[in-house]
């Protein structure tokens, strides 16, 4: 369970541990105070193997051990449905075991040049097939503000829309803004744990209570279809 003396025990300079899994790759950073840091490892496959061996290198090489922890920050996509499930489920244990808090972090966030992410803006991640998700933030658009959608840049949907003076930033930015009339900013496509860490170091600050448990954010689901095969039939 968590140490009820969370928040007021917080520390001012926290040790912070954060992963990523919602890709073909798996990231890991740090967090100590200001510093920051982590690294990238390209993978189609084999994440969950590669995590927390990748983790505890990450923290020998520290110099800590897991009781140093202070927080716990975790990609929670979009992306692929089974690695986010990877990194949810590892980053809840961990949470659980070590009595620390853990925060979701959506790529939509770690995405964006700033957090919050600014008002009036689209944030465009890559999805299968070249399309992207895509979510809004103060946009003006009930359909996407708070919400991701699927999308294919090429035949955007007709309700698109981005209130005047809105940006688009991300994966194909420049084609769905000049679709919009808008502008296009900066993103960060490729995951950065130095960023996620920095995020996750700044949620901690400033929460009050523990966080609600990570939940992964899949917004396109398994492609994994049902059998077409009947069942057997059970003989009584």
């Amino acid at each position: 369970m968590p140490e009820p003396g969370f928040p007021e025990n917080r520390s001012a300079a926290p040790r912070i541990v954060v992963f990523d899994t919602a890709g073909p790759h798996v990231a890991v950073g740090w967090a100590d105070g200001a510093d920051t840091g982590g690294d990238v490892q390209d993978m189609a496959r084999g994440q969950a193997e590669t995590l927390m061996p990748t983790l505890q290198e990450m923290i020998a090489d520290r110099g800590w051990a897991w009781s140093d922890v202070d927080a716990i920050g975790v990609g929670v996509g979009p992306g692929n449905f089974t690695g986010i499930r990877i990194a949810v489920s590892a980053a809840r244990g961990l949470g659980v075991a070590l009595g620390i808090p853990v925060f979701g972090i959506s790529g939509f966030d770690s995405a964006a040049p700033s957090y919050p992410v600014p008002d009036n803006t689209l944030v465009a991640l890559p999805a299968p097939r070249d399309h992207a998700y895509l979510r809004g933030f103060a946009s003006g658009n009930a359909l996407l503000d708070g919400n991701g959608m699927l999308i294919d840049p090429a035949a955007l949907p007709g309700d698109l829309t981005l209130a005047p003076g809105g940006t688009v930033i991300g994966h194909r930015a420049g084609e769905i803004a000049r679709h919009l009339g808008r502008r296009t900013g900066p993103a960060t496509l490729k995951p950065d744990p130095a960023t996620l860490a920095a995020l996750t170091a700044q949620l901690y600050r400033g929460a009050t209570a523990f966080p609600p448990r990570p939940v992964p954010d899949y917004i396109k689901p398994a492609d994994a279809a049902p059998a077409r095969d009947l069942p057997p039939v059970l003989l009584s």
